[in-house]
């Protein structure tokens, strides 16, 4: 028998560790080759990595959420024949075999449940101690005031020490309606731990960033989008087999890339590091996406080559792709300006955060059907908002103000988009 230690591989340029999002294995499990094993997370994309060989788990280098540097041990198998081990440490003389030998061939012994119990003693909140089963701990003061509402004190949670009732428990027990009905369960006063780990970190690591290093510049506009809602509808119903239906993203987008001509500005990523500004030419459109795992911007590249049709469908391809988790690592980074929509949840107004390390992100807001002052007449109109954001260490407030009204023209103007 041998020992194999399956090492993290280098998962893409940079990438100097990644995160252990879900393990399809446990210790003593028999696995064959290619059976996938583990998905391992970096840069918002998944990767499922299959079993290098056959045999049986004997450690694994930790657990979900944890993460793994690149070269560093994720599974130790122990194999029929020679392992990655045996061979590493052979020597002339096997029979006389250092300690460090033994040493290395001793697969690291598995995290024990124990010690993530302890761990988690140190910071979980102290339960209360409940008092006997059958026996109300409680002042007579309080036992009085219980006999007066007709309250049977056993069906009231304490809280006191040593399951001690007070009169705040009995106050919160009147306040919830008094008797309760029979089977309704009474909150305990307990914590859920929840942990922060995969994409919801990667996200939150994000947010964090963001927030803490980019000044946010906020603008809000309304667009009459009565027109271009009336040109989508009749393109809808002209549409030619394969074409996919029109949603005013699209438009939105297009809108967006034709403003990005006049305020190449918007359309870069600032370099912290080194204060330099990095101005696309390229215009690789991010559409926010809310997925099962959580927020994620697919990325339509080279948006710009794309006429309406072609962008409706590299949009539906990409959003789909991520929300089913199938979309490549590289159609989940590397854009240069982001646009988010909640689409009918949209609201009135939204402080959309910048993803990083753009400059500029879009937020959509709902259609709504306002009444209008037009030309001294009071009409019905379809109305939206623009809810943007911009980096003011690169965006000043100005050019973000006329960028967003030239996007503003294109709209409520939609021919121009064609031109």
């Amino acid at each position: 028998m041998g020992t194999y230690i399956f090492k993290l591989p280098d998962l893409g340029e940079g990438i100097v560790e990644s995160e252990i999002v879900t393990l399809y294995v446990k210790i003593g499990d028999i696995v064959t080759e290619d059976m996938p094993i583990i998905d391992m997370m970096t840069d918002k994309a998944t990767v499922e990595l299959p079993s290098p060989v056959a045999g049986k788990v004997v450690a694994i280098g930790g657990d979900e959420g944890e993460m793994v540097a690149v070269g560093g041990m994720l599974f130790t198998f122990e194999i029929d024949g020679e392992g990655t081990v045996q061979t590493e440490e052979k020597t002339d003389a096997p029979a006389q075999k250092s300690p460090k030998a033994e040493k290395a061939k001793t697969p690291p012994a598995p995290k024990e449940a124990p010690l993530k119990t302890a761990a988690l003693a140190k910071t979980a909140p102290p339960l209360v101690q409940s008092a006997p089963k059958g026996k109300v701990m409680a002042s007579p003061a309080i036992r009085k005031r219980a006999e007066d509402h007709n309250i049977d004190l056993s069906m009231v949670p304490p809280s006191g020490a040593a399951g001690r009732m007070t009169h705040q428990d009995l106050d919160d027990f009147i306040a919830c309606g008094g008797r309760l009905s029979a089977g309704a369960k009474i909150p305990d006063g307990s914590v859920e731990q929840i942990p922060v780990k995969g994409i919801r970190r990667k996200i939150a690591e994000q947010m964090e960033l963001s927030k803490r290093t980019i000044p946010h510049y906020s603008y809000i506009e309304e667009i009459d989008v009565t027109e271009v809602e009336a040109l989508r509808l009749h393109m809808n119903n002209e549409r030619t087999e394969g074409q996919v239906k029109l949603s005013i993203l699209p438009f939105i987008l297009k809108a967006v890339i034709k403003a990005i001509e006049k305020f190449p500005q918007v359309n870069a990523h600032y370099d912290r590091e080194n204060s330099m500004i990095l101005r696309h030419n390229a215009v690789h459109m991010g559409v926010a996406t809310q997925t099962p795992n959580g927020l994620m911007v697919p990325v339509i590249s080279h948006a710009e080559m794309h006429d309406i049709w072609g962008l409706a469908a590299e949009m539906i391809r990409v959003t789909t792709a991520g929300r089913e988790g199938t979309a490549k690592r590289g159609e989940l980074s590397g854009s240069t300006i982001t646009v988010t929509s909640l689409g009918r949840i949209g609201g009135i107004v939204t402080t959309p955060v910048i993803n990083v390390p753009e400059v500029a992100i879009i937020g959509v807001c709902k259609i709504a059907e306002r009444p209008m002052v037009i030309k001294g007449n009071i009409t019905i109109r379809k109305m939206m908002n623009l809810s943007s954001s911009f980096d003011h260490r690169v965006v000043d407030g100005y050019e973000a103000a006329q960028m967003i009204q030239c996007v503003k023209n294109y709209l409520e103007h939609p021919a121009t988009l064609f031109i």
